[in-house]
C-alpha cells in the first residue's frame, strides 16, 4: 500500500480512539443499569460491526486549475487527478477548471477574501507576492524537509527561482513554459530559405520575416494583448548588456521598465510592423496567433511552448521550433503556473493537498503532462523516463524549450502585481496601437509602477 500522509494517519488514529471511547461509554451505561436493578451486568455480544474498524471517510480537497493554451488539457489534468485518487483512496480531489489564468486568479482571490479558497491550486508563478500580500498561502519547507520522496534539486533551477522568497519555498513548479519561435518549414522553402536554419539574431529575424511576408502570408506574429509584458520581457533581456538584468528586482519591490536598453527593445517590436513591414500593425490577440500559424496564415510566431502539442496535432505542414532570436544574448522568461497550498484550509486538508501536489509534479506525471501539452517537464528526471525518451525521440521539437532553460529567467513578479503588470501591459498596447512612442510608454509605465510599489519601499 502506498505511503500515506502522516497527518491523515494521525486522523485515522484519532478517529479509532474516538470510536473506542464511545464503546466504553456504552458499556458503563449498561453496568449502571444493571446495578440499579440489583443484577449482574449483561455482557454485550460481539457483532461484526463492533469488531471491525469503521470505514474512514476520505479527506476531500478542492483543486483549481486554469488552461491557457489550445487543446483538451482539462481531460489530461482531470485524468491525472483520477489516477491519484485510485492510488490514494484516503483522499478525494475535486478538480475545478477555472478558465484562463486571469479568470483563475480572480476566482482564487475572491475565495481568499471570502475565507473560502481552494485547498490547492495552479496559479501563475507571478502571483507569489500577491498571495503573500494577502497572507493566503503556506510555505512548503516543513513538508519538503520531512518528505524523502521529493528532491527539490531535481526541479530545473529556472523554475524553482519563482517559487521562493526570503529563503522560503511557497509552491511547486507544475505547468511551466518558455517562449519559443515556431516556423513553417514549407513556407521557408517556398521563400528560398533553409528550413533547417531558422533566424538566430534580430537582424536575421527581420530579413526572414520580410521575405516571408508575401503571397497573402504574414512573416511574423507576436501577441500583444494580455501577455504583452511577457513578450516585452523577452526582448528586453535579449537586448540587455548585463546577462542577468531583469525588469524587476529579485525581492519584488522595484520595477525597472524605463531604461535606454528597454526602450530599444520596445522600439524594435514596433519597428517590426511600422518600419520593416514584417508583421501586422496593432495589438495581435494571444489566441489568434497560434490559430493563424496552424492555418498557414503566418510563417513564424513567438508563443508559449505550452502550445506545442496543439500545433503538433493540428498543423498540416512540417514545422520547426527554435530559440527566439538574440540581439546581445538569447533569453526568455519562464511562464506558466505552480501549485500552491492555501492557509484557510484545515491541517488535514493541507497535508492531503501536499500529497496531491507532490504526485502531480513527480517524474512520471511531469513526463505525461509535458508530452500531452508541450509544457516543459519540470523535473530533470522526467526526461529519463521511458515515456519521455520515446516522445522526444519521435518529436525532438519538444526539447527546445527545455534546452532554452539555460537562458531562461524569472517572469515579471512584484508586490501589488496586478497594478504593476497592468501598468506595463497597458502602455505596451498603447505603443503597439500607435498612441504613444516607446520612450513615452515606458516612462509612463515606470511612474505607475513606482506609485504601486511605494508602500513596499518605506
Amino acid at each position: 500500500m502506498l505511503k500515506q500522509s502522516k497527518t491523515i494517519l494521525t486522523l485515522l488514529s484519532i478517529s479509532m480512539l474516538a470510536v473506542a471511547g464511545c464503546g466504553q461509554a456504552n458499556n458503563s451505561t449498561v453496568e449502571a443499569k444493571a446495578k440499579a436493578n440489583n443484577a449482574q451486568p449483561t455482557a454485550i455480544a460481539a457483532t461484526p460491526e463492533s469488531t471491525e474498524t469503521p470505514a474512514t471517510k476520505p479527506v476531500e480537497i478542492t483543486f483549481y486549475y486554469p488552461v491557457n493554451v489550445g487543446g483538451p488539457l482539462t481531460k489530461v489534468i482531470d485524468g491525472m487527478a483520477n489516477t491519484f485518487m485510485e492510488q490514494h483512496p484516503e483522499i478525494k480531489v475535486n478538480p475545478v477548471y477555472t478558465g484562463n489564468y486571469g479568470d483563475n486568479t480572480v476566482k482564487i482571490q475572491a475565495g481568499v477574501q471570502a475565507k473560502q479558497p481552494p485547498d490547492v491550486a495552479v496559479m501563475m508563478s507571478t502571483e507569489l507576492y500577491s498571495m503573500l500580500d494577502m497572507n493566503a498561502i503556506v510555505p512548503l519547507d516543513d513538508y519538503i524537509a520531512k518528505d524523502t520522496n521529493i528532491q527539490m534539486e531535481d526541479f530545473y533551477p529556472a523554475f524553482v527561482e519563482d517559487t521562493q522568497s526570503e529563503g522560503k519555498t511557497y509552491s511547486l513548479p507544475f505547468q511551466r513554459s518558455t517562449i519559443v519561435m515556431y516556423y513553417n518549414k514549407e513556407m521557408f522553402k517556398a521563400a528560398g530559405l533553409d528550413p533547417e536554419k531558422p533566424p538566430t539574431t534580430w537582424d536575421e529575424l527581420v530579413t526572414y520575416a520580410k521575405k516571408l511576408n508575401k503571397d497573402g502570408h504574414v512573416g511574423l506574429e507576436i501577441p500583444g494583448n494580455d501577455d504583452s509584458y511577457w513578450m516585452f520581457q523577452m526582448l528586453a533581456r535579449q537586448n540587455a548588456s548585463d546577462p542577468k538584468q531583469n525588469i524587476m528586482s529579485s525581492d519584488g519591490k522595484k520595477a525597472m521598465f524605463d531604461t535606454p536598453e528597454n526602450v530599444e527593445a520596445l522600439q524594435f517590436w514596433l519597428d517590426l510592423s511600422h518600419k520593416y513591414k514584417a508583421m501586422p500593425e496593432g495589438v495581435i490577440d494571444w489566441a489568434t496567433v497560434p490559430t493563424d500559424f496552424i492555418q498557414g496564415k503566418t510563417a513564424m510566431m513567438m508563443h508559449t511552448s505550452g502550445n506545442l502539442t496543439n500545433v503538433k496535432n493540428n498543423a498540416k505542414f512540417e514545422f520547426g521550433v527554435a530559440f527566439p532570436p538574440a540581439q546581445k544574448q538569447f533569453g526568455s522568461p519562464t511562464g506558466g503556473g505552480n501549485l500552491y497550498i492555501f492557509k484557510d484550509s484545515s491541517p488535514e486538508k493541507q497535508a492531503a493537498a501536499w500529497e496531491f501536489a507532490k504526485y502531480m509534479t513527480a517524474s512520471e506525471q511531469a513526463a505525461l503532462f509535458s508530452s500531452s501539452s508541450g509544457y516543459v517537464g519540470v523535473r530533470k528526471s522526467a526526461y529519463d523516463t521511458d515515456a519521455m525518451k520515446k516522445y522526444t525521440a519521435d518529436f525532438p521539437q519538444a526539447l527546445v524549450a527545455r534546452d532554452q532553460l539555460e537562458y531562461a529567467f524569472r517572469e515579471l513578479s512584484t508586490h501589488n502585481h496586478g497594478k504593476v503588470s497592468t501598468a506595463i501591459t497597458n502602455q505596451i498596447q498603447a505603443a503597439l496601437a500607435g498612441e504613444i512612442d516607446a520612450a513615452g510608454a515606458l516612462k509612463k509605465a515606470q511612474a505607475e509602477a513606482d506609485q504601486a510599489l511605494a508602500p513596499f519601499n518605506k
